[in-house]
C-alpha cells in the first residue's frame, strides 16, 4: 500500500469481510423477563406486565330471564305533599323485585269520589312484572303501610293509595283480589291516565260514561 492509500488520519481501512465485534454484556448477565410480561423492541429492556383488570360490576336491575306479565296500578294521594307521594310511588313500584315500570301517565288532580277530604292526585303505571298477581298485590300493600296509609274507615284520606288494576290476562274473583279491578271503569282518574298509556285498554263508551266526573292534568 502506497502512503497515497494511507488515511489521512492515519488509520487502517476495515478489510472487507471483517466483522464488528459485539458489545461485551453488561455485568451479572440480562435478567429474564418476568412470566406473562409482554416483549419489548429488540435491544430494549422487557415492557413491564400489564396490571391484573379489576372486575367489572354492572348496575344492579330487574332479570330479563325469568317470564313476566303486563300489569297496570293506579296510584293515588290526596294527604301530606301528594305529588311528592305519586312520584316516590312510581319509584318504588319499579324497585320492587322482579318488576320494570315500562310507562308512566302524567300527574292528574280529581276530586274524591264517594268521599271527603282533599282533592286528590292520580296517575297509572305500566309495569312488566315476573310476580304472580297475588304477591304483587302484597308488594303494593307493603309499600301503602311504608308510606303512612291508615284505614280508620271506608274511602279515608290516604297518603297513598295502589290500585292493581290489571295483571296480564288474569281473571280473579277472591276475598282479597278482584282482577281486572271491578271499578276501574266507573272512574275518571283512572280511566283517564290509563288511556294515556295504553288507549286499547280503555273503551270509548267507558270514557263517556265517566264524563261528568272533573279529573285535570297537571303535570
Amino acid at each position: 500500500m502506497s502512503a497515497s492509500d494511507q488515511p489521512k488520519d492515519g488509520k487502517k481501512n476495515p478489510k472487507a469481510g471483517d466483522k464488528a465485534k459485539a458489545a461485551p454484556p453488561r455485568a451479572g448477565g440480562a435478567r429474564p423477563a418476568p412470566a406473562g410480561a409482554r416483549k419489548g423492541p429488540p435491544g430494549g429492556p422487557p415492557a413491564r406486565r400489564a396490571p391484573a383488570r379489576a372486575p367489572t360490576s354492572r348496575p344492579r336491575g330487574p332479570r330479563e330471564d325469568y317470564p313476566t306479565v303486563q300489569a297496570f296500578v293506579a296510584i293515588g294521594a290526596n294527604l301530606g305533599d301528594a305529588e311528592a307521594s305519586v312520584k316516590a310511588a312510581m319509584a318504588a313500584i319499579g324497585a320492587l323485585q322482579r318488576t320494570t315500570v315500562t310507562a308512566r301517565s302524567s300527574l292528574y288532580r280529581s276530586e274524591p269520589v264517594e268521599a271527603e277530604g282533599p282533592d286528590f292526585v292520580n296517575a297509572v303505571v305500566a309495569v312488566r312484572t315476573g310476580l304472580d298477581a297475588e304477591q304483587f298485590l302484597v308488594a303494593l300493600q307493603r309499600l301503602e303501610t311504608q308510606a303512612g296509609r291508615e284505614r280508620p274507615f271506608p274511602n279515608a284520606p290516604r297518603t297513598l293509595d295502589l290500585d292493581l288494576l290489571m295483571h296480564g290476562n288474569s281473571v280473579i274473583d277472591t276475598p282479597t283480589l278482584t282482577l281486572p279491578h271491578p271499578r276501574m271503569r266507573e272512574r275518571a282518574f283512572v280511566l283517564k291516565p290509563l288511556a294515556e298509556i295504553a288507549p286499547d285498554k280503555v273503551p270509548r263508551a267507558a270514557l263517556a260514561r265517566v264524563t261528568g266526573q272533573v279529573v285535570k292534568r297537571i303535570v
